[in-house]
């Protein structure tokens, strides 16, 4: 009974002490910031989300002031719904598919600059800039900018801490034995010409 005892205990001593000297080389990093990846693109859409919520309201509030400006509610709406689209296809699984990216942000883009079409516009209608529904509409658009930006500059930083773990030692022995199907995450890029100044004309 004795040697029982003693014979589970140092099996229980000896699995307490692999616990231990596995979670302390390394082991649920991986998960932990695979984790802090998917909470961050979930803020991505979240921000982006609030966006789209905001852009019908804006539509409905031009066409009351300058419903002949159908060119650019039309482009908005439909860049809207593009974005909107290819969002719900984006899930944390797939946020290592670079061409799934590229399509989300080239479908947000896209909607950016219709949005600055619109706002261009609507310098043509002083009583719409005065508006108060307006006015309150572009501030609300204007911090969601502020909002996404915010989102992706935490979603590309914790992009990075996962791919450092899941390529450098010890992190990659862990990824070779246990979390290769997770495969190195995806960032945000630059968009083509970001570099170079814009021209301002007048």
């Amino acid at each position: 009974m004795i040697r029982t005892w003693r014979g589970g205990s140092a099996r229980l001593l000896a699995a307490a002490a692999m616990a231990m000297l596995l979670s302390a080389c390394g082991v649920n990093e991986i998960p932990k910031l695979d984790e802090q990846v998917k909470a961050a693109w979930a803020q991505v859409e979240n921000q982006y989300q609030r966006r789209a919520d905001l852009i019908p309201n804006l539509v409905e509030t031009v066409k009351g002031f300058a419903a002949q400006e159908r060119d650019v509610l039309t482009s908005v709406v439909e860049a809207r719904a593009k974005a909107t689209q290819i969002t719900a296809q984006i899930t944390p699984e797939t946020l290592n598919d670079p061409n799934l990216l590229k399509q989300f942000e080239a479908a947000q883009g896209q909607l950016t600059s219709a949005l600055s079409r619109l706002l261009v516009t609507v310098e043509r209608y002083p009583e719409l800039k005065s508006s108060q529904n307006f006015v309150t509409l572009q501030a609300q658009l204007e911090g969601t900018e502020n909002r996404i930006a915010v989102a992706r500059r935490d979603y590309i930083e914790a992009v990075r801490l996962f791919n450092t773990e899941y390529r450098t030692f010890p992190g990659i022995i862990w990824a070779n034995l246990l979390y290769g199907d997770l495969g190195p995450k995806e960032s945000f890029q630059a968009a083509e010409g970001a570099d170079q100044a814009p021209a301002v004309k007048f």
